[in-house]
């Protein structure tokens, strides 16, 4: 369960906006999404490989 403490005299759009954070970081909606459809394992393990080879070329870049 999410729980957004407000302070005395905060106001509501930024209590908000704390709890889309916290929300967004628990990954509820990414994963409901990924759920909607079923993806092969072959599929899945190809994506994550593209994806480590991605983050690895930025890596290089940055250094």
């Amino acid at each position: 369960m999410i729980v957004v403490p407000v302070k005395e005299g905060e106001n509501i759009e930024k209590a908000l906006k704390k709890f889309k954070r916290k929300f967004e970081k628990t990954g509820i909606v990414k994963e409901l999404r990924s759920r909607q459809q079923f993806d092969k394992p072959s599929v899945v393990k190809r994506l994550k490989k593209e994806h480590a080879v991605y983050v690895q070329k930025l890596q290089q870049v940055e250094d």
